[in-house]
């Protein structure tokens, strides 16, 4: 699905919405709510009220990494994107040319081979490409703890259309989770971040649930779109079962963000039972595929060419998302990690 707008530049959000202003908070940005084709306009603090008891949450608790790393091939100043860890040790890397401006263009990788020289002294040496749709991505050895690396050195990954690099913590949402293994994801799961403890609390005093699953996400194709690759995730036994009472009891399951809805898709049968999972999912959920146990979403607003259109299109189908992305345009609605949030619910 590719969507026949053009977003104007100066709607990409540039700072957090706490930076916009005196008194701003996390829960300060706009929500735009889509049921089918009708479309109303809100403040992401009126969610509470939009929502009702018995309604689940599906909110993804994988923390962000300091993923991005300076480094060196040769002479040449290059950037690696830890993107995902491998189960032998390995990771996923995207490298990128500085652009003068702190962030990063898309640069082809390889060959095999080639080695980095990393910040603190590691060595880093691509191995192979992670796929064949090009040289993007590569799996890649690195000679000593990447935790520990990117905990030193790295900073978080932001593209060109933000002012500024930010703090790590900014890019943490409140459901974020340490892992024990020091894996988590490249780029932040954005559709949690407007919620805060206090939201949480009052969501809770007014019976939704929230049901916890994990999905560490890759470094996104900022340039190209490409589809999703493997990525790990975990759903947990108690979660599984939470859904599958929602369900029975005819509440509404709502996954934050299109990560939460790869998590839970993926731990589904055909039978659209939900079941405790983990390890890694190829799953690219399309219109044709559908879903299985999503009945609605918060997510934030994508670019026309992006991959997650395909996703929402299959929750909430081409219709809802053609009117939605219209209101957005001509509500001036904020795009990426920081701007503003769309929930997508039934007729």
């Amino acid at each position: 699905m590719t969507l026949t707008v053009r977003v104007p530049e100066e709607l990409s959000a540039r700072v957090p919405v706490e930076q916009r202003g005196p008194g701003l908070g996390r829960d300060s940005v706009r929500l735009l709510v889509s049921r089918g084709t009708e479309v109303s306009h809100h403040a992401f603090v009126e969610l509470p009220r939009l929502l009702r008891a018995g309604d689940l949450l599906v909110v993804n608790t994988s923390p962000t990494l300091a993923a991005a790393v300076g480094g060196w091939i040769g002479h040449a100043r290059v950037v690696v994107h830890f993107s995902t860890r491998g189960d032998d040790g390995r990771w996923a890397v995207e490298l990128r040319d500085p652009d003068g401006r702190g962030t990063t263009r898309a640069r082809a990788g390889g060959p095999a081979g080639t080695e980095v020289r990393l910040a603190g002294g590691a060595r880093l040496v691509l191995e192979e490409q992670l796929s064949t749709r090009g040289e993007r991505l590569w799996w890649a050895r690195v000679s000593r703890d990447v935790p520990g690396l990117l905990r030193e050195h790295g900073r978080a990954i932001r593209y060109a259309y933000t002012e500024r690099d930010q703090p790590l913590s900014a890019y943490q949402t409140v459901f974020a989770l340490p892992s024990p293994d020091g894996a988590g994801s490249a780029e932040m799961p954005s559709a949690g971040r407007p919620f805060t403890a206090r939201m949480v609390a009052e969501l809770v005093s007014r019976g939704v649930q929230f049901a916890p699953v994990g999905l560490h996400t890759g470094v996104a194709s900022a340039e190209v779109h490409e589809p999703p690759y493997p990525e790990r995730y975990a759903v947990p036994e108690a979660s599984a079962r939470l859904i599958g009472a929602v369900r029975a009891g005819g509440g509404r399951v709502i996954a934050v963000g299109t990560t939460a809805v790869r998590a839970v898709e993926s731990a589904a049968g055909p039978d659209g039972v939900v079941r405790a999972r983990s390890g890694w999912t190829d799953l690219v959920v399309t219109p044709e595929r559908g879903v299985r146990v999503v009945d609605g979403l918060l997510t934030g607003l994508h670019e026309p060419e992006a991959s997650h259109l395909l996703m929402l299109e299959a929750v909430a189908g081409r219709a809802a998302i053609d009117r939605g992305y219209e209101e957005a345009l001509g509500g001036r609605y904020l795009w990426h990690e920081f701007g503003d949030v769309h929930l997508l619910l039934p007729e």
